[in-house]
């Protein structure tokens, strides 16, 4: 595939010489493999000449604008009807100006609302762990992308933890940065109080790398001496899940003065993450629902039937449901102002592919990555192998806007 010599962003004024895209890989044939990129012709964007991110590979999950493109958020009828961005996505704009380079927009679930990677119109990208499975989503193309080393950085969206689920389904890293810590300009929204802009690597340092890039200054680089393990939550976790943690555990126990256990809700994760769905189908509709009413859109069977039940929410159930979420951020930011929360990422490990459970296992797998998205807490989740070769993963959830601190002890600890 030829490629033309050209770079973007904040340099164009630079007397560098312009970074030449040649170099970059062709993953049209490889991706056949892994299915992880849009199926469009294959483009390349290459980064700033120099920087901290200087040819590091870039997949951008297809809600995130480039410019010149349009986005496709994971349905036809979407990208019909959107013209091609006139700007890159705030996100994507800075890694470019880091030095990295975009090889392909990463496959989504349709506008982002599942989490199991499985698209109706596109397909299901491959888990490069346990290829029979899932590789959960809905930044699903960025995982694969990331884990089959089809890119070095996998960057996402986190609204119910499709960053934290996905990452570790395909055994890689991933980081949920505190809610508005990163700029989701030029992202498709789907519930914005909850919306988060992620990233997935193989690796804790490429991980902290792109954090150091995205995250804002100033924040404080160490995490409190004390860890929390959340009884109730790892109550919740399956045999082969435990037993998959068992050694990262320890590790991380070792690492940490003092160790605290504690139910965290004392109502049950069921009411949780009833709180949680209410309010993000009630935003998903206000932010999509003129466009659904307008264009009919083809939804998968899943998706269409959560957009329908979205569309029921009333302003009263919503409303109780965030006077019920005030009340639980605030015994988490509590929880968290003097500790580290330890948890599962996921109380399972990846179900087949086309379970015929796929909506049970959205709900169990919400009893805990509700956690930190009902109060926008940063939450990084590490891999792990479980003995039934599946991958499982290990999360730490940190007080709002420890961020880089959580990197840096990943970093560190690994």
């Amino acid at each position: 595939m030829s490629l033309p010599t050209f770079y973007t962003g904040n340099f164009m004024n630079s007397t560098t010489p312009p970074v030449t895209a040649a170099s970059l890989p062709d993953l049209a044939g490889v991706d056949k493999k892994w299915g992880a990129f849009r199926p469009v012709p294959p483009f390349h964007l290459a980064g700033a000449p120099q920087g901290p991110l200087a040819r590091l590979r870039l997949g951008v999950k297809d809600l995130f604008d480039i410019r010149g493109h349009v986005t496709g958020a994971g349905n036809p009828d979407w990208l019909a009807t959107h013209a091609p961005a006139e700007h890159h996505a705030a996100a994507v704009q800075a890694l470019l100006d880091a030095g990295a380079d975009i090889v392909g927009k990463t496959l989504t679930d349709e506008l982002a609302y599942s989490l199991n990677g499985e698209n109706h119109h596109y397909g299901t990208p491959v888990n490069p762990v346990t290829p029979e499975r899932i590789p959960g989503g809905s930044s699903c193309g960025s995982a694969v992308a990331v884990a089959a080393g089809l890119c070095d950085i996998g960057l996402g969206s986190d609204t119910a933890g499709s960053i934290r689920l996905p990452a570790t389904f395909c055994g890689a890293w991933g980081l949920r940065p505190t809610h508005g810590a990163v700029s989701s300009a030029g992202v498709v929204p789907l519930a914005p109080s909850y919306d988060a802009v992620g990233w997935i690597a193989r690796d804790p340092a490429t991980l902290a790398r792109t954090g150091a890039v995205l995250l804002p200054d100033g924040e404080p680089r160490r995490l409190p001496s004390r860890l929390l393990l959340a009884d109730d939550a790892w109550a919740l976790a399956n045999a082969d899940v435990r037993a998959g943690l068992e050694a990262r555990l320890g590790t991380v126990l070792a690492a940490f003065a003092g160790v605290t256990h504690q139910t965290l809700a004392a109502e049950g994760f069921d009411a949780w993450q009833r709180v949680f769905r209410v309010i993000q189908g009630r935003e998903v509709w206000e932010t999509h629902g003129e466009w659904i009413t307008r264009h009919q859109p083809r939804f998968g069977p899943e998706i269409g039937e959560r957009f329908k039940w979205a569309s029921t929410i009333g302003a009263e159930e919503a409303d109780a449901a965030r006077v019920e979420r005030v009340r639980i951020t605030g015994l988490l930011d509590d929880m968290m102002s003097d500790a580290v929360l330890c948890i599962p990422t996921v109380s399972f490990v990846a179900p087949v592919k086309g379970s015929p459970t796929a909506a049970d296992d959205r709900t169990r797998a919400l009893k805990l990555l509700s956690i930190a998205s009902l109060a926008g807490l940063p939450q990084i989740t590490m891999p792990a192998m479980a003995a039934n070769g599946c991958s499982v993963g290990l999360s730490l959830v940190g007080a709002r806007g420890s961020d880089r601190a959580l990197l840096d002890f990943a970093t560190a600890f690994n």
